[in-house]
């Protein structure tokens, strides 16, 4: 069994809202897993607020860019240890310097990114060529891109935060509204798909698993709980997948309505988000 302190508990009640016991007790029969301590408070009923701490997360830069005819984008994220390294000049300029080569060139995975070169030296020797000068450890930890008829970036203020995001077409009127609109929705609201039919299997199983714990938990007779659990999922598909989600600037609106009021046959092909320490 896993000892645990109090800077766990303190973690995890960080990070939900939850009480002090009840997230020492969710931690104990997990382990010491904080994803499995968190799936427990949820079954067991616990309203989570499911916020991250600044003060436990990786520090670093999040940024995202598309090339100049918008058809491409690629968004990174590069860790660094403290606040004090990721607002430095150089660290900054590296890590631009890396998005526009990843752009210019389409990179499509990091261990590509990672083997291009700038000023005669690969990215991974540069990334080791920067720990030298700081004595920080730091870590070229994610990379995406996105190829598509149209491809919007979207960079937070304070480069903690970014979003891409494919339309599958280019000529809409409004466009880039509509682009920058979506792209903000991605970054506020952190969706988990586009749509239902893209939500993995292993999230909806353990999306429906909880809500039938919770039915039994609230004394559901057991011929409702599957009905109850799949209630609930539907739900889950309405507040997390992007284009079922309420539009933040008019809750009226589906993102699919608002998307479709510029074009009928205008969608999200994918996005991605970065967010130090999430």
């Amino acid at each position: 069994m896993a000892i645990i302190t109090a800077s766990e508990v303190n973690k995890l009640r960080q990070q939900t809202g939850a009480g002090m016991m009840d997230c020492k007790n969710a931690l104990v029969e997990s382990d010491g897993d904080i994803e499995k301590a968190i799936d427990i408070l949820r079954k067991k009923g616990q309203k989570l607020a499911l916020k991250r701490a600044d003060r436990d997360a990786n520090q670093g830069i999040v940024i995202a860019k598309t090339t100049d005819d918008r058809r491409f984008g690629g968004i990174i994220m590069l860790n660094c240890e403290t606040d004090f390294v990721a607002k430095n000049v150089e660290f900054i300029e590296f890590a631009t310097k890396v998005l526009a080569v990843a752009v210019t060139s389409k990179t499509k995975s990091i261990d590509d990114l990672k083997a291009l070169v700038i000023d005669g030296r690969t990215i991974a020797e540069g990334v080791t060529d920067l720990i030298g000068k700081t004595g920080e450890k730091m870590d070229l930890a994610h990379y995406e891109c996105i190829e598509a008829p149209r491809v919007v970036a979207y960079n937070h203020f304070g480069n903690r935060l970014a979003a891409i995001l494919g339309f599958n077409m280019d000529e809409v009127a409004d466009l880039d509204e509509v682009g920058k609109f979506v792209s903000m929705q991605v970054a506020a609201m952190s969706p988990v798909a586009v749509d239902k039919d893209d939500v993995s299997k292993e999230i909806i199983d353990r999306e429906i698993e909880i809500g039938k714990d919770m039915a039994r938990a609230e004394g559901k007779p057991e011929e409702m709980v599957e009905k109850i659990a799949l209630g609930k999922l539907n739900k889950f598909y309405k507040e997390s997948t992007l284009l079922n989600q309420e539009f933040i600037n008019d809750s009226k609106l589906t993102i699919r309505d608002y998307i479709t009021k510029a074009n009928k046959d205008l969608t999200v092909t994918k996005f991605y988000r970065f967010q130090l320490g999430a």
